[in-house]
């Protein structure tokens, strides 16, 4: 059922996108977009050419209350989302991931604020989709809970783009830089420091499956991979001294002192890479 709109209040056009390689969770993230009390106009999916044509076709054709597209754009998800950019229209763009559940009032509660023109993006936290069945999925349980109760109250820039919703005008005109695969980290520095501003929304949760974290090896290269990004990040807004400023409580898992070791590794594998690539950037 659609949301109703209430006096004095405008609903603009929003769009869903979802950046996938080759994942079936996608259907789920899809059902769940499906039972929105607020609508999307559409939904984008931002697919690899490696995603499946069994996938694509489901994904465009289960759904047909949901107007949903499907563009094939080369690279990850990064490369995705930086090249859809301009295929959005709606005045509204939310981001989901494919391994995300949305509840029903997800997108309503979502947008509201960005709708209203009190901020220029929202996100909210995540919720594991089911109890963790081995370690890895303990720690990513843990993480992603201080990443929303900890770093992201302390300073917006921190949100995930994962559950987010972006006035497209926003993302038109600060786009995402190729070289800073952290995408989120990077654009909401440059929106906070242009002087616009972000909120964080605890009630515009989503689930989030982990199901398929069992493998130790692919664990620590997606870790070491993030290190890297974030560090990207920091050295191209000039954060470094602010980073080691920051007081955050740890995590309580053994394998965080395995992302401990990686860590230092990561920051200069970054630093080596941006003193050859770029240059920081500075506020428009």
């Amino acid at each position: 059922m659609a949301r109703r709109r209430t006096r004095g209040e405008r609903l603009g056009t929003v769009c869903v996108e979802i950046a996938v390689k080759d994942d079936p969770r996608l259907l789920a993230a899809l059902d769940s977009l499906d039972k929105q009390t607020r609508r999307p106009d559409r939904v984008l999916i931002a697919g690899s050419p490696a995603t499946p044509e069994a996938l694509a076709s489901a994904a465009t054709s289960r759904y047909p209350a949901l107007h949903v597209e499907l563009v094939r754009i080369p690279g990850g998800p990064v490369d995705a989302r930086a090249e859809s950019i301009r295929m959005l229209a709606e005045e509204t763009t939310a981001f989901l991931d494919s391994d995300e559940v949305a509840p029903p009032d997800w997108l309503a509660r979502l947008v509201a604020p960005v709708e209203s023109g009190a901020v220029a993006f929202t996100g909210g936290p995540t919720r594991p989709l089911r109890k963790a069945e081995n370690p890895i999925e303990h720690y990513y349980e843990l993480l992603e809970a201080s990443i929303y109760d900890d770093l992201v109250r302390q300073s917006i820039t921190y949100l995930p783009l994962q559950n987010s919703a972006w006035r497209t005008s926003v993302l038109k005109e600060f786009g995402f830089d190729p070289l800073v695969t952290a995408e989120d980290h990077d654009l909401e520095t440059r929106v906070i420091r242009a002087g616009l501003n972000g909120a964080f929304l605890p009630d515009a949760w989503v689930y989030h499956d982990k199901s398929n974290e069992t493998s130790y090896v692919r664990w620590a290269r997606k870790r070491y991979l993030y290190l890297y990004q974030m560090a990207m990040s920091i050295w191209k807004n000039d954060e470094v001294g602010h980073r080691f400023r920051e007081r955050r409580r740890p995590v309580r898992h053994p394998l965080r002192y395995v992302e401990a070791v990686m860590k230092p590794f990561a920051f200069v594998h970054a630093w080596v890479q941006w003193s050859r690539k770029g240059t920081p950037a500075r506020a428009p």
